[in-house]
């Protein structure tokens, strides 16, 4: 086999541009292996762990390409390949001198937050004044994005993660002196108006109103109301440090009386990791004119879908049996109970559910959506190299997964899984699967569930029904399959 490893120093790309790089140079067929990443040290551990010799100069900010060839000949094809696409992808970007549409008059595009909400206001009707940033770069250069978002009188979204908890609360207090809101940072999630911002899904027009300091745990809620023919309006995502007792809910709070002064919400949806209890006290003593069903998962709590059907009870909707399709074979009960999980509020629901059940053998929960796992890479539902690698290591028991659909999550991710989970029931391992999505999603909730379905997979669009069956799964039985 051939090798070749650069370190190019000082060049940066967004990480979901070099996935889509690493993928179009492994799918050439004669490379084995290709990694096209920033320098972090979860990429040149996994480049070492693939066989390759990283220099020990690499750092976060250098460009890493780590390619293996069936000969020198194809070596060389692919590195000209890699080029063509880096080249491609730059340009795509953009040149500072280049006219792009919505740039300042004398051609140049605006260099900061402030310019370009100067910018957009300027040429915007009287009527439709930007009113938002969304701020996506790597976490330690977020804050001076969404503060300079902040002084321009702009409410901001931050998709980043790895900010620094003091960052995250100066500049929560400083939007709530200009009279804006911080969404985020790693606010995954948001519905504006029924326009999706980060990872959303399509979903139908209507009087709920949702605070989130969780981006998976409002889809899950969203979805399966969506599912039961209940409309949402707006999905304020706050980050999923706010509810803790450094932050002291203070995004959460100014979303709270957002919503409730909104005349189209009617209803209004807390959702929250286990939040610190005396900031969960001060949120639930807020004085709100309008109905609110809190989803704060904790022990003892109500879990994401008793919540959705206290909303279509308070509503008067019907709540209806949420899709789910059995294992096409018979799963064998025992052995250890592994949940890979993407979405974090998922993972943490799961681990609670399956906690409170009868003892099995061991439970052992991963969140590749985590700030070690994702920097300097793709989030796992946009990259699903980590969690694949994972799942090909079980080889007995129970694995349990998220698949997350909507605009920005992986366009397909039955093609990559699917395999996977066939491998995987080939070794005895029970796969079972918490499917997140609407019918409106572009992937196609019920022809991705077929997908997994025909791998082996036990599919359910309720994670809280997904984990207790995992759960049950996992118990050794004295007799019989499951």
């Amino acid at each position: 086999m051939n090798d070749l490893v650069e370190v190019r120093a000082g060049v940066y790309r967004d990480s979901v541009s070099l996935m889509r790089v690493s993928r179009a140079l492994t799918a050439r067929p004669w490379v084995s292996v290709a990694l096209v990443a920033m320098a972090t040290a979860l990429n040149v551990e996994m480049a070492r762990d693939l066989g390759f010799a990283v220099p020990g100069t690499a750092t976060p900010g250098d460009l890493l390409v780590a390619i293996r060839a069936g000969s020198a000949d194809e070596l060389a094809d692919a590195a000209a390949d890699l080029e063509r696409h880096l080249a491609e992808r730059g340009s795509a970007a953009g040149s500072g001198g280049a006219r792009t549409e919505g740039a300042r008059p004398g051609g140049t595009l605006p260099r900061t937050v402030r310019s370009a909400a100067r910018t957009a206001q300027a040429s915007a009707a009287p009527a439709t004044p930007a009113t938002l940033a969304l701020v996506s770069v790597p976490g330690e250069h977020a804050f001076a994005e969404a503060m300079d978002a902040v002084a321009a009188g702009l409410s901001v979204m931050i998709f980043s993660d790895n900010m620094p908890i003091e960052q995250e609360i100066l500049l929560k207090d400083r939007a709530r002196e200009r009279g804006v809101l911080v969404m985020g940072p790693d606010c995954g999630t948001a519905v504006i108006g029924g326009a999706g911002l980060g990872f959303a899904n399509v979903l139908r027009p209507g009087p709920v109103g949702v605070v989130a300091a969780s981006g998976t745990g409002a889809q899950q809620v969203t979805s399966l109301l969506d599912l039961a023919g209940v409309g949402v309006g707006h999905v304020l995502g706050v980050g999923g440090r706010d509810l803790s007792a450094e932050v002291g809910g203070r995004s959460t709070i100014q979303a709270l009386r957002a919503l409730d002064a909104d005349p189209a919400t009617e209803l209004i949806v807390l959702i929250s990791k286990p939040p610190a209890p005396e900031v969960a006290r001060a949120v639930r003593d807020l004085s709100l004119t309008k109905p609110i069903v809190a989803a704060l998962l904790g022990p003892g709590q109500d879990d994401l879908t008793a919540a959705a059907a206290k909303v279509l009870s308070t509503l008067g909707v019907p709540v209806p049996g949420w899709p789910h399709w059995p294992a096409p074979r018979p799963l064998s009960g025992g052995g250890p109970l592994r949940g890979l999980y993407c979405g974090g509020t998922l993972c943490t629901e799961a681990e609670l559910i399956t906690r409170a059940m009868p003892a099995r053998e061991t439970a052992e929960f991963t969140d590749f959506g985590a700030d070690e796992y994702t920097r300097g890479r793709a989030h796992p539902m946009i990259d699903p190299a980590l969690r694949l690698e994972a799942l090909a290591a079980v080889d007995r028991g129970v694995v349990l997964l998220d698949v997350v659909l909507g605009h920005g999550a992986d366009p397909d991710p039955a093609a990559s899984l699917a395999p996977g989970l066939a491998r995987a029931a080939a070794r005895g391992v029970a796969a079972v699967v918490a499917l997140v999505g609407t019918d409106g999603d572009p992937q196609g909730l019920r022809a991705q569930a077929a997908r997994l379905n025909e791998a082996g997979a036990a599919v359910f669009t309720s994670n809280a029904a997904a984990a207790r069956h995992a759960a049950r799964l996992a118990v050794p039985l004295t007799g019989g399959a499951v």
